[in-house]
């Protein structure tokens, strides 16, 4: 039974972390946001996160959200990232449906990759940011 399942591989969908300035706080934050490169809408996009340290048994609550549309070619933050999760590695797993296909997608941004001098320009964002593919 289980073979007989087709899961879609996931492709044209992003998820970045970009370092941006709050012009309401006066800071700079992280924000991961989730990019649709695609030619089509998605519908009903799930982010579910989490952040966590294997070796010190550490990990975050995990947080919901959800996009009832995306449309081509656009993206939307998913949330803000506090500094002490930068730490940590940070997954997102990313579920969304295009047509009548569920697709699913796990995003991990391993610990000590969020930082400064892995920031890169992204395109469609036009912000710099750290990008997986």
């Amino acid at each position: 039974m289980k073979k007989d399942i087709k899961i879609p591989e996931v492709s044209d969908v992003f998820m970045a972390v970009v370092k941006e300035y709050n012009e309401d706080f006066k800071t700079e934050d992280w924000n991961a946001y989730i990019i649709n490169n695609k030619e089509v809408d998605l519908e009903m996009v799930l982010v579910v996160s989490k952040g966590y340290d294997e070796d010190k048994l550490i990990e975050t609550s995990l947080l919901r959200h959800k996009i009832e549309k995306l449309p081509a070619k656009s993206f939307a933050k998913v949330e803000l990232l506090e500094e002490s999760v930068l730490k940590l590695s940070n997954f997102f797993n990313v579920t969304f449906f295009e047509g009548n296909a569920m697709f699913d997608k796990k995003y991990v941004f391993k610990k000590g990759t969020i930082k400064e001098s892995a920031l890169r320009t992204i395109p469609l964002l036009n912000k710099r940011g750290i990008l997986l593919k």
